[in-house]
């Protein structure tokens, strides 16, 4: 009998024939997605830490392909994301959290965390709350935001964060649509780095890269 561990992680999608239709384009879904023991988190420690390393490939790529840079795991259960409808196959809340608490440690590569206060992220596990999911982590949305400046000649310029994320001039960017909060972590580091000074108070910022 194929076992889940078999089937090997991957960092990146690969080509089959499940797919979704989107907003951003046809979807297309890894094929471990088509396999049902993958919907169940198994508890031999080999089989679990590929599965763990499946599911955090599927996320970062679902959640890249719809831009998406947190979710809620309450609302992203019945989707896509996490439910094969096809197969009539659903992760669990309690994996689903698991997966997330897998993805955000150094194992895991950080690439997730609980939103919220340090003291909040208990309760942000316990209720199944939201959290950032990292397909790109805040110093590398942060290096991605400074070259796109430095492409589009924008180096002494105050630009709004409207104008960062929301604007036709960055529609075509992968940043396009970022939350806030989210944002000005990425430009927290450019700002620590030397590299960008953040201007206004809340709600009318701007930001000018050196």
């Amino acid at each position: 009998m194929t076992s889940i561990s078999s089937l090997p992680a991957s960092s990146a999608p690969s080509t089959t024939t499940t797919t979704t239709t989107t907003a951003q384009d046809t979807y297309i879904f890894s094929p471990i997605y088509s396999f049902p023991p993958f919907f169940t988190l198994q508890p031999n420690p080999i089989t679990r830490s590929s599965q763990l390393q499946s599911w955090s490939a599927h996320i970062q790529s679902y959640c890249r392909a719809h831009r998406l840079f947190s979710i809620s795991l309450i609302d992203a259960l019945p989707t896509p994301l996490f439910t094969n409808a096809t197969l009539s196959r659903a992760l669990s809340l309690r994996d689903a959290k698991a997966v997330v608490h897998w993805m955000s440690t150094k194992d895991g590569g950080n690439r997730a965390e609980w939103t919220g206060r340090k003291g909040d992220v208990e309760a942000a596990e316990t209720e199944g709350g939201r959290a950032w999911i990292y397909w790109r982590r805040p110093e590398e949305w942060a290096q991605v935001i400074e070259d796109w400046v430095d492409r589009t000649g924008q180096r002494g310029t105050v630009l709004t964060l409207y104008e960062v994320t929301e604007s036709d001039a960055t529609r075509r960017e992968e940043f396009w649509g970022m939350e806030g909060e989210l944002l000005q972590r990425c430009l927290g580091v450019c700002v620590k780095k030397g590299k960008a000074q953040i201007f206004g108070g809340e709600g009318s910022e701007g930001v000018k890269f050196f």
